[in-house]
């Protein structure tokens, strides 16, 4: 096995850490306060190629793999975790639904939009009272004439305001039935789809979340991906790539968390000394860092499944379970490393606490992802 990180890591490692040190870090407080979603950022990004990473040079992509996306999401993690769960998102659920199940017509028309960051992108799954239970979704969709007209609300939605395209899985048959859901392309403006925004979230409030209402929105019969019935099997092919997303992107927010505490430990001092030469703070540092490392470790094995077409469904859910519970042990580590201060935010351990703890619920939770690994160790 090699361990080093291939010259396309390198590059993407250090085009986004320049990137976000100028262009995100200077913000990351006014955005978390105001809770702004930074979307000509976002654009800039799709200029950069970090809008369509996996997405092949043919549809508009950058045509990287796994490893680069990581690799990406790492960085992004490491300086805000709301910028980068809005390009996981865009990514990994939107895109990555219409690259992996939509039909060439639908490829040629979307992804390059998607890609160059002309349309960001949402993806809408869960309701109000449906999120680990998926199938007793109740928004629906009535095929009328040449038109599947759909109704109800779905919550919890990343870029549901300012998403140009929703990607929105609705039921279109019986209560329950894995066969009775299907996947549909939405665009922005269409009549009957509006979005309410969700405000006052714990972390990430630089990704915009929104609650997207459907009141007999009409969208046609081509606008269907795939076959009819077979949403939920797409919805949960794509959250196990998207779970690859979320576990990069939780290693990225724990070694922001590793690296703040690390330069705060040498530079406060305590009974004459930086509180780094004592043992308490120095296994904490040794703990977390050790962590840090699996959490990539498991998340980069899934990559490399996903790059070669292999399952990644346990090995997908060990990457999200464990690095998502690393980045709050890390996120906690900090704070009260910094002690007082890292209570304030003046500091930013208290921000990569609060990012970090969404990780442990989207796109599945830690609960879910223990379901999951032990239906597949126990097959």
């Amino acid at each position: 096995m090699n361990f080093n990180k291939n010259e396309n890591q390198q590059m993407i490692a250090q085009m986004v850490r320049d990137f976000a040190e100028k262009n995100i870090r200077p913000n990351i407080e006014k955005w978390d306060a105001q809770e702004h979603f930074p979307i000509d950022v976002m654009k800039q990004m799709g200029e950069l190629g970090l809008l369509g990473v996996f997405v092949p040079e043919e549809y508009g992509g950058s045509g990287f793999g796994y490893f680069e996306y990581a690799t990406a999401l790492m960085e992004l993690g490491r300086v805000c975790g709301g910028v980068g769960l809005s390009v996981a998102a865009h990514n990994s659920l939107c895109t990555g639904h219409i690259y992996y199940n939509g039909s060439e017509e639908q490829k040629r028309k979307y992804l390059p939009k998607l890609s160059s960051g002309e349309w960001i992108g949402a993806w809408g799954l869960t309701e109000a009272n449906t999120g680990s239970d998926a199938m007793r979704m109740k928004t629906t969709a009535v095929l009328d004439g040449d038109e599947w007209v759909i109704n109800g609300s779905k919550n919890w939605i990343t870029h549901g305001l300012s998403g140009d395209v929703s990607v929105v899985l609705v039921r279109t048959g019986d209560l329950l039935d894995s066969k009775g859901i299907s996947a549909f392309i939405v665009e922005k403006g269409t009549p009957g789809f509006s979005a309410v925004k969700i405000k006052d979230k714990l972390g990430v409030r630089a990704s915009e979340t929104a609650e997207l209402i459907f009141d007999n929105v009409r969208v046609p019969k081509e606008n269907l991906i795939g076959e009819l019935g077979a949403g939920f099997y797409q919805a949960m092919q794509v959250l196990d790539g998207g779970r690859i997303s979320i576990a990069a992107l939780s290693c990225g927010i724990a070694r922001g968390a590793l690296e703040a505490s690390v330069k705060y430990s040498k530079e406060r001092e305590q009974f004459g000394k930086s509180i780094s030469n004592f043992q308490a703070i120095a296994f904490k540092l040794a703990d977390m860092a050790t962590q840090v490392d699996a959490a990539e470790l498991l998340t980069f094995q899934a990559a490399y499944r996903k790059n070669n077409k292999l399952s990644v469904t346990k090995e997908g859910a060990y990457a999200k379970y464990f690095s998502s519970e690393v980045s709050v042990k890390c996120g906690n580590e900090a704070v009260q490393i910094m002690g007082g201060y890292g209570y304030t935010k003046e500091y930013p351990a208290e921000k990569f606490l609060r990012d970090s703890k969404l990780m442990t619920i989207g796109e599945g939770t830690s609960e879910i992802q223990k379901l999951v690994i032990s239906r597949e160790i126990l097959k």
